[in-house]
């Protein structure tokens, strides 16, 4: 059985060369900032753990595809971030959020969660399990498959962007990534889904890394929050 313990200490020996700061601070590209989206929970569910599949002590899990989502938080430095919280929100496999006024032809996925949050460890790890992402229509705007993630630290909202299926067909329509632009930014937001080793049930596995650029003191237009509560504007 794959357990967080096992996803986080297997994740130590591939980033390990990351916990000397500065190493490879020439080679990190800062994750690109996309915003939070419309669709940032308006009412924080009952459950905000890392778990997305399984609501409460429900024994009904989310329809889609299991994933295990990983990743590390990371200063410009590449240096590790703890006790960070990460968030992530997303739409189930029917295109609605949680958010009241991102349901797709009124239909909702009640076993999914569609929020959680983590808090980063020594390493700057955090894990979630999650569904893969789709794409869907919202409000007559099309988005391809995405998972939207923020990061707060101290209370402070620090950023906010989304992590993308890498190579997935629906990508040249997507308008945020159109707005991206340059091409070394936009690679900052994809994410490359693998069959997870030995799973009988096809859960696939997924890594996010998140390079922070400027800390919020140095932001320009000042928008910083805290957990629950995005950035306005």
């Amino acid at each position: 059985m794959l357990t967080k313990r096992r996803f986080l200490h297997g994740m130590t020996v591939g980033a390990a060369a990351f916990t000397v700061p500065g190493v490879f601070a020439a080679t990190l590209t800062e994750t690109a900032r996309t915003g939070d989206g419309p669709f940032y929970p308006d009412r924080m569910p009952l459950d905000t753990d890392n778990d997305l599949l399984i609501i409460n002590d429900s024994i009904t899990p989310a329809i889609g595809e299991i994933t295990h989502l990983t990743g590390r938080l990371l200063g410009p430095s590449g240096s590790p971030v703890r006790n960070a919280f990460i968030e992530i929100w997303q739409s189930d496999m029917h295109g609605s959020y949680i958010h009241t006024e991102g349901r797709h032809d009124g239909r909702l996925d009640t076993n999914f969660q569609g929020y959680g949050r983590f808090l980063t460890d020594a390493e700057g790890r955090y894990y979630f399990r999650t569904i893969k992402p789709t794409s869907y229509t919202l409000g007559g705007t099309f988005r391809a498959a995405h998972i939207h993630v923020a990061v707060s630290k101290s209370g402070q909202r620090i950023m906010a962007t989304q992590a993308l299926v890498k190579g997935h067909e629906d990508n040249p329509r997507d308008r945020i990534l159109r707005r991206v632009g340059d091409p070394a930014a936009l690679e900052t937001l994809m994410v490359e889904y693998h069959p997870l080793p030995g799973s009988t049930i096809g859960e696939l596995t997924a890594n996010f890394d998140i390079v922070l650029g400027r800390t919020p003191v140095e932001r320009e237009d000042g928008s910083i929050g805290g957990i629950g509560e995005p950035p306005r504007g």
